[in-house]
């Protein structure tokens, strides 16, 4: 007798030969498809009634969603799903990585799941581009890289972000930082300060930046640019997306962070937003940051704050251009007020570890000083903000 798995495929091959490809085929049809089949399939062979469900709900994520990793896209506890390939699947759960009891069946199907996602985000991926960055309708971000680069690829990393937008007060719940610690920031995010998130990797830097955003005031024309499009920025009216594009087959050529930058600068923004600066265009939202667009807010990978401003000069020598340290430095000062740095406990916990102010150039050096500090139980403010001169004009001080 043919296990569920080979009824599976079997059935999954008859509907892919029923379905009629010159038109546009309705959720509801391929429901009714799968339900004939496997009624059909019932006559020939006994299936019991949760046999029947679980393959019409398997047969219809394979078709029309994202095959065996549909549930744990459905499921909101689960924050990370890392595909290796079809050897095996990693999720996180309440900051715990495990390995799932279920992985792809074949190569096939991870594909078609692959190139799935691609064509939603309006993307292309394949040997010749191997590589590629999109997102799921619920803003889930994804990354994709496919073989030759991943050898034992498709390799699908998706980090899946809260529903509902966390908010600031949701931060303050979580202990990851003061309400004193916030009633700070606000202020200077209303008075226009250039604030720059720095943290590792799963420290929690896009949902900040999405809390940070709240106090941005509502009558802001406000412009996002990001390389897959994930912020949550709410409460603005006035508020432009703009989301990079990569090159394709059909000869578009790549929209970069920095086409963007630029492109914004001629749309009249108040503040620019940009989810994260990982190489030259780090001198694009400087240069934005020092003509007039206070309030601009990034982020960016880095250990501390100060390796922050150590990464920030790297990647505007990225950038192509021969300018000496000492400009970069100095259009680093002139341009970052604060620098907000957060991080990930031992206990998994994401925690705002530092609050810095940038106070200046002297003698070729960057001036830095924290005004919150970390000191392992509470975030404490230890020295306070030499720059008021924004808290001034605005009236908050």
């Amino acid at each position: 007798m043919k296990d569920l798995k080979e009824i599976r495929t079997e059935l999954h091959d008859m509907i892919l030969k029923k379905i009629d490809l010159t038109r546009e085929v309705q959720d509801e049809e391929i429901e009714e498809l799968i339900s004939q089949v496997i009624t059909d399939k019932g006559r020939s062979i006994y299936l019991s009634l949760k046999e029947k469900q679980r393959l019409k709900t398997e047969l219809f994520d394979s078709i029309r969603k994202k095959g065996v990793i549909q549930p744990l896209i459905d499921d909101p506890s689960v924050t990370e799903i890392m595909v290796n390939g079809t050897e095996n699947i990693f999720i996180e759960k309440n900051g715990r990585l495990s390995m799932w009891d279920r992985r792809f069946e074949s190569r096939e199907a991870l594909n078609d799941v692959v190139q799935q996602i691609a064509a939603s985000s309006n993307r292309v991926v394949n040997e010749a581009s191997p590589i590629v960055d999109a997102r799921l309708e619920n803003g889930s971000r994804v990354n994709i890289v496919m073989n030759p680069v991943a050898l034992n690829g498709p390799v699908i990393t998706i980090r899946r972000f809260p529903d509902q937008p966390i908010r600031m007060d949701d931060l303050i719940r979580f202990g990851a930082v003061t309400t004193e610690a916030v009633e700070f920031l606000k202020k200077l995010v209303i008075s226009g300060y250039n604030i720059f998130i720095s943290g590792g990797t799963g420290s929690g830097k896009t949902t900040f930046l999405n809390a940070l955003s709240a106090f941005i005031p509502e009558e802001t024309r406000v412009i996002t640019i990001e390389d897959s499009a994930e912020l949550q920025i709410q409460g603005i009216p006035n508020l432009v997306s703009l989301e990079t594009r990569n090159a394709n087959v059909e000869g578009c050529r790549p929209i970069t962070i920095r086409d963007l930058i630029k492109s914004s600068l001629r749309m009249r923004p108040d503040r620019i937003v940009v989810g994260e600066v990982r190489d030259g265009a780090a001198l694009d939202f400087l240069q934005a940051a020092n003509t007039g667009h206070d309030g601009s807010l990034s982020t960016g990978h880095a250990n501390s704050a100060k390796d922050m401003l150590l990464r920030l000069e790297v990647m505007v020598l990225m950038a192509g251009m021969e300018l000496p340290l000492t400009a970069i430095r100095r259009q680093i000062a002139s341009a970052v007020d604060i620098i907000v740095h957060l991080g990930r406990l031992r206990d998994k916990s994401r925690k705002v570890l530092e609050i810095t102010e940038i106070r200046g150039f002297e003698n070729g050096e960057i001036i830095i000083r924290p005004v919150y500090q970390f000191d392992g139980e509470r975030l404490t403010q230890i020295n306070p903000l030499i720059h008021t001169e924004k808290l001034e004009r605005s009236g908050l001080l």
